[in-house]
């Protein structure tokens, strides 16, 4: 296959995955049906051999599970770096969408964009045909990007920007990578009753992502964990009501998850709504401190999903743990569970009868990158 064939068939495998209509299943694959014959008929007509030829590809892109752009990665344009500074002569760019924007429309290639120390008062967006971006910061209280946005807050059309478009940092496309920085909603924690003060600092809505070492600081609605696979590790999660919210299929490894609510918070907002759906939030190895009188979930959706697991609490979690959204039906449907959990906030005598004190079997599946699929695409 030459080279500029093979490029060309890569993008057209980018441009289905990027179609969230066409491929709907999360952590199982692609699973294809097998063709009949090993062999071509000569009796078979024009439709037919295309038919053939296509489930080969199926077949084909189905043994590489998750890992279809591994090709990609090994065989294009070896990766390349930018910089960006706040001083204009000190990197190539002033503000990281800038970065963003200077990249091709349709990106193949890991490029690492290092954002040196200081504060970045800018939204910023990452449209869904430019993958393999990283951002690098110098650490997470060194390197800070930063905007005040709500979900009240109007947006160019004149309308209001709702809880999707109030993030600070907006990322639609697959393979992105975040380490050492810190992203920020400065919108102050809401008083009890307002409305349409969602405040998201970070906003994920693609599969495969990695953070490691970063911050994510808000109030209501911090981390918009939306859709795909994602692994955090060692990062710190700060926020007030459902700070944590999402539909997504995320790990949480060694992260420090931290309350300032005034009066009553929820660290959670999972959002499976359906029991084929493959998605829920696992942490292990995380801490959870604070203020407030704290849940650990709320079912925003009936098949909400979430594990703590070796995780320390502080004795800011109320006696119940969880609660319903309101909802009594939602009881039968949850997943909700704790697995050798310590502190004094990780009690089970006190928690809702329709929570779950996981066994060693039950809790497995939860604990390790597997749980994401993370052995197939995660390369820190």
């Amino acid at each position: 296959m030459s080279n500029l064939h093979y490029m060309f068939s890569m993008l057209s495998v980018l441009l289905l995955l990027q179609n969230p209509s066409r491929i709907q299943c999360l952590t199982k694959g692609i699973r294809p049906r097998h063709s009949a014959g090993n062999g071509l008929s000569t009796n078979m007509t024009r439709v037919q051999y295309s038919e053939q030829q296509f489930m080969k590809w199926v077949e084909f892109v189905g043994t590489l599970k998750h890992s279809i752009f591994k090709a990609a990665k090994n065989n294009l344009v070896a990766s390349y770096t930018l910089h960006v500074d706040n001083n204009p002569g000190d990197g190539d760019f002033t503000s990281i969408q800038e970065a963003i924007d200077s990249l091709p429309f349709i990106n193949l290639v890991r490029v690492i964009i290092k954002v040196h120390a200081g504060i970045y008062t800018e939204k910023v967006g990452i449209p869904a045909s430019k993958s393999f971006i990283t951002i690098e910061g110098a650490g997470a209280d060194e390197t800070i990007v930063k905007w005040g946005d709500t979900a009240k807050t109007l947006g160019p059309n004149g309308k209001p920007l709702g809880t999707h478009g109030s993030a600070t940092f907006a990322v639609n496309s697959p393979y992105f990578i975040a380490k050492n920085i810190t992203f920020q909603n400065t919108t102050p924690v809401p008083g009890p009753g307002e409305v349409g003060v969602q405040a998201v600092a970070f906003r994920i809505s693609a599969d495969t992502a990695a953070f490691v070492g970063c911050k994510f600081l808000g109030a209501q609605d911090t981390l918009y964990d939306h859709l795909g696979r994602h692994y955090y590790k060692d990062c710190y999660i700060e926020g007030s009501v459902d700070f944590i919210f999402g539909n997504s299929l995320s790990l949480f490894e060694g992260c420090h998850v931290h309350a300032i609510a005034q009066k009553i918070g929820a660290v959670t907002a999972q959002g499976r709504s359906g029991m084929s759906q493959d998605t829920g939030f696992s942490f292990v190895n995380c801490k959870v401190t604070g203020s407030g009188a704290l849940y650990l979930g709320r079912a925003w959706r009936p098949f909400s999903r979430v594990v703590f697991a070796y995780t320390y609490m502080e004795n800011i979690i109320v006696p119940e743990g969880w609660y319903n959204w309101g909802d009594p039906t939602r009881e039968i449907t949850v997943f909700y569970g704790q697995y050798k959990c310590t502190g004094p906030g990780a009690s089970f005598a006190g928690r809702v009868s329709w929570s779950r004190e996981l066994t060693d079997e039950e809790a497995a599946p939860f604990l390790s990158l597997s749980f994401v699929d993370g052995t197939e695409w995660i390369s820190l």
